[in-house]
């Protein structure tokens, strides 16, 4: 018994010990005089500077190891003052673009302002524009079916336009068509015929589409510019073009109002839609083409390209769908006219009857070129 109790005196005595021990302060084993830590920073530590907004990304490594903040800063910025780089391009270094805002857009980065004027404005609104265009032109056939009563089937014929202004025009007319439906395709493509032909078909479409609109936008300016050229003297304003525009010709009711060689509605067309519309798109269509060695191919040139020639491409568009509306299914004997070059003298007068007035007195000749008129029409004479 006494000996049990022996042992729990021991025990409990050596634990006493043991804690005790535990909580004196120990020397720390590097230090020489035994003493106590020194308390703060070890020998030769220099504090970091405080970080900076304008500090340099070494400085910034420096300060706050880690933080990258300078070098994206730059990055940001490298629109406005570009770095440098080794890359072979006109702006490789200028990784974000600078800040713009853009007609519709937000003031931010050039690359997305451009978007959004472009999926934001330009497709939706140009579309719907061409949409109710459309539309407008197949409510007024309905309405009012094919002008005129002349079939210009007669056997007397003018000579409307020579071979030289016919091939001009068509030349014109055809590359218009392709790239005007291949536009549509690239800008509102997806909307309907993606569902349909499904993505890879769709996505090789769309490439193939693009190749033929770049190929064909060159021989569309050259064609533009000879039809300019062919056809600029009889589209000068003239006496009566005021009277023409105030009954809109007579196509919404009343008689057809007389007019010379073009009536005012057609020179409208030619210089809004050939002079204004079609030097917009040309030029930005250069340009897109990398085909104008004064502008510098980079981003930006190339969006605010982009937005000029999609927005006068699509009201050119527009235009031109109501002169393709008359010239074919919307007159009667109009199509006659630009593919034989030939009018009979019913149709002239019904139509243009000032121009025809002056052939009929001998001011302007009623055959013009050296092309015969075709089988069966034989040219009316003037001044009877």
């Amino acid at each position: 018994m006494q000996g049990s109790l022996r042992r729990s005196i021991f025990a409990l005595a050596m634990a006493f010990a043991v804690a005790g021990a535990l909580g004196q302060t120990t020397t720390a084993p590097d230090d020489p005089a035994g003493g106590k830590p020194a308390a703060g920073a070890p020998p030769g530590f220099v504090v970091p500077a405080d970080p900076k907004p304008g500090d340099t990304e070494a400085e910034r490594t420096k300060s706050q190891p880690g933080n990258n903040a300078p070098i994206w800063r730059a990055t940001r910025d490298s629109g406005n003052h570009p770095g440098v780089t080794t890359l072979p391009n006109n702006e490789g270094a200028t990784l974000i673009q600078r800040f713009v805002q853009y007609p519709g857009s937000a003031y931010t980065t050039a690359g997305e302002a451009w978007r959004q004027t472009r999926n934001q404005w330009i497709v939706p609104y140009g579309g719907s524009l061409l949409l109710i265009v459309v539309v407008a032109i197949a409510l007024y056939y309905v309405g009012r079916g094919s002008l005129g009563r002349s079939t210009n089937a007669g056997a007397s014929a003018i000579e409307r336009f020579t071979a030289l202004e016919r091939a001009a025009h068509w030349v014109n007319a055809a590359a218009f068509v392709v790239l005007a439906l291949s536009g549509i395709v690239i800008a509102w493509g997806k909307f309907f015929l993606l569902p349909v032909l499904g993505a890879s078909l769709f996505g090789w479409l769309t490439i193939a589409l693009k190749t033929v609109h770049n190929f064909i936008g060159p021989l569309f300016v050259v064609s533009l510019v000879i039809v300019f050229i062919t056809f600029i003297k009889d589209n000068f304003p003239q006496a009566g073009d005021g009277a023409w525009l105030k009954k809109a010709g007579g196509m919404f009711g009343g008689p057809e109002v007389p007019s010379h060689r073009f009536n005012a509605g057609e020179k409208v067309v030619f210089w809004l839609g050939v002079f204004v519309l079609g030097a917009l798109v040309a030029v930005s269509g250069l340009v897109l083409d990398q085909l104008i060695p004064a502008v510098a191919n980079v981003r930006g040139n190339m969006q605010i390209a982009h937005m000029v020639h999609a927005t006068a491409a699509v009201l050119m568009m527009c235009l031109f769908l109501g002169h393709i509306y008359l010239g074919t299914i919307g007159m009667k004997g109009a199509y006659r006219a630009m593919r034989a070059g030939y009018v009979d003298e019913d149709w002239a007068h019904e139509h243009h009857a000032l121009w025809a007035e002056d052939i009929r007195a001998g001011k302007i000749p009623a055959k013009r070129s050296s092309s015969p008129p075709p089988a069966g029409l034989h040219t009316a004479k003037e001044g009877a």
